[in-house]
């Protein structure tokens, strides 16, 4: 009897993606049937890749039919993979090389103001998703992929953090709940994937148990690099256990709010004016300055409305979060520009940190700007200020020798 294994997309308007369909045979060799839009110019190469990932598995009779709209080997290769996993489910996994560029870490303090959503299973929103610059790429393999299609997306997204440019933006996954999200991590971690998405987080055991699997992934794969978590708050729970979670690992790098599942775990609307998201979300942020780690607003689902976003933004920004997260490219520019500190705040900030260091100089231990005393609380906040100017290039890092020189 045969098995038959399908992964893909097909249909009117699929682009970037293909649809395969594997069926063993107990004989008759190899048959690959290719109806493809590149047909013309990739014919051979499509079909030499098709060829070389059934002989990496070892299947020497099948029939393996290709529906391409225009997928890269990438996309291609994930779901074929994805058809051999549903028919013969191997232990092995068939990589494709990794792109030098891609072999990046980032860091704990990372400027994280905004991050971009991409669904998991559609690849045409990967391939130009890092020149939009925003500050991470989310692969998500939770809420925006149907659960028929999650086992193939992580062939998809693994695949993606080996082949995908994304130009120097922190490269996070959001994974699914616990315990499924788990088993998604063997295939990201050992593909220099920056960030774990842990979505609706409600314990401290939750965090830890996902440290622990990655610490195991790393060390089996013989890998040493940091992969920091991002917890979301999503429920009541969430948002009274949040300091428990913010601080329940030192590769917790931020702590996020998804205020859209908070919201409906409440049983409340959501409003323009926010009042009822007002407790969680500052919750939130004393949890994470608490922990000594950035806190993440919810995303603004109206892509359209840039000004109320500029507004949200603000809000967001007032209440001491560090970034949010965006459904569309289009958001990023605002997000950015709106965290971004003032020129009249960096200026500010400026002399506050000279005047800091010219007390420390002399062995002062009082500090006065002008006729004012500064607190260590306000040095603080302005280095803040300073290294967040610095980080978005605002200011260059050598600002203060470009002050002396201005001075003198």
């Amino acid at each position: 009897m045969s098995k038959k294994g399908t992964a893909g997309n097909q249909g009117p308007g699929i682009r970037s993606d293909c649809f395969a369909a594997l069926e063993l045979k107990s004989s008759g060799g190899i048959e690959i049937i290719l109806n493809s839009k590149v047909d013309a110019l990739f014919k051979n190469s499509i079909q030499d890749l098709a060829n070389q990932i059934l002989d990496f598995f070892q299947i020497k009779d099948a029939k393996l039919e290709i529906i391409d709209r225009g997928a890269l080997p990438f996309v291609l290769a994930a779901r074929i993979e994805a058809a051999v996993k549903v028919c013969l489910d191997p232990q092995e996994e068939f990589l494709l090389e990794m792109i030098p560029e891609n072999k990046y870490q980032t860091r704990k303090d990372r400027t994280r103001r905004s991050r971009l959503y991409l669904p998991g299973n559609s690849p045409k929103l990967m391939l130009n998703a890092g020149i939009h610059q925003p500050d991470g790429i989310i692969l998500d393999l939770e809420d925006s992929v149907a659960p028929d299609k999650k086992e193939q997306a992580r062939f998809l997204v693994r695949n993606a953090l080996r082949q995908v440019n994304f130009y120097g933006a922190e490269r996070m996954v959001r994974i699914n709940q616990l315990p499924q999200g788990l088993d998604d991590l063997t295939y990201l971690v050992p593909h220099y994937v920056n960030l774990i998405l842990l979505p609706k987080c409600e314990s401290a055991d939750q965090v830890q148990a996902v440290d622990k699997k990655i610490s195991e992934i790393l060390s089996d794969s013989g890998f040493d690099y940091p992969v920091y978590i991002m917890p979301i708050i999503e429920s009541a729970l969430g948002v009274v256990r949040a300091f428990e979670i913010a601080s329940a690992s030192e590769n917790v790098a931020a702590l996020a709010i998804g205020l859209e599942d908070y919201t409906a775990d409440l049983g409340a609307p959501r409003t323009k004016e926010g009042r009822e998201t007002f407790f969680a979300r500052t919750q939130v942020v004393n949890a994470a300055r608490a922990a000594g780690i950035q806190a993440i607003d919810s995303v603004f689902s109206d892509v359209g409305d840039m000004d109320a976003l500029r507004g949200v933004v603000l809000e967001s920004k007032s209440l001491g979060f560090d970034g949010m997260g965006c459904i569309h490219p289009r958001q990023i520019k605002v997000i950015h520009e709106s965290f971004a500190p003032t020129e009249k705040e960096i200026q500010k900030a400026e002399d506050i940190v000279r005047a800091f260091d010219e007390a420390a100089s002399k062995g002062l231990g009082v500090v006065s700007l002008g006729s004012k005393m500064i607190d260590p609380p306000v040095v603080k906040r302005a280095q803040k200020t300073i290294d967040l100017a610095v980080n978005t290039g605002q200011l260059p890092e050598n600002w203060r020798e470009q002050g002396s020189d201005q001075d003198n």
